[in-house]
């Protein structure tokens, strides 16, 4: 995230999409847990709905996706990183799918829910 996007961020909490998408992001330990690789908008809501986490592998290869809700995370306040409120070995049992398969219906209510339901 630019210098400027953090200021956005601090005054008016507001950042574009673009700068979030291929930010790191880190546990409360400070350990790297993915990067976000795609943000998913209700647009019924006027919402962001799912942040998509990239998650393990090696150089992007064999990584998984997971969709966790937008409330899972929170800006750093210091560094251009965004902190992740679920434990690494919560994240590591987690439902995901491969980046090459076929994305879930994010539109599924049912779907949904068990998504927030295991997040809390």
């Amino acid at each position: 995230m630019k210098e400027t996007s953090k200021k956005a961020v601090a005054m008016y909490g507001v950042v574009q999409a673009s700068k979030i998408i291929g930010e790191t992001v880190v546990d409360h330990k400070d350990e790297n847990v993915g990067k976000i690789h795609e943000l998913v908008i209700d647009a019924k809501k006027n919402r962001v709905a799912y942040a998509v986490l990239s998650f393990g592998g090696f150089m992007g290869m064999g990584s998984k996706l997971f969709a966790m809700p937008w409330e899972a995370f929170e800006f750093s306040a210091t560094e251009n990183k965004l902190i992740l409120n679920v434990d690494k070995e919560k994240l590591q049992t987690a439902p995901g799918f491969e980046k090459g398969d076929k994305w879930p219906d994010f539109s599924d209510t049912l779907w949904g829910e068990s998504i927030y339901n295991y997040y809390d």
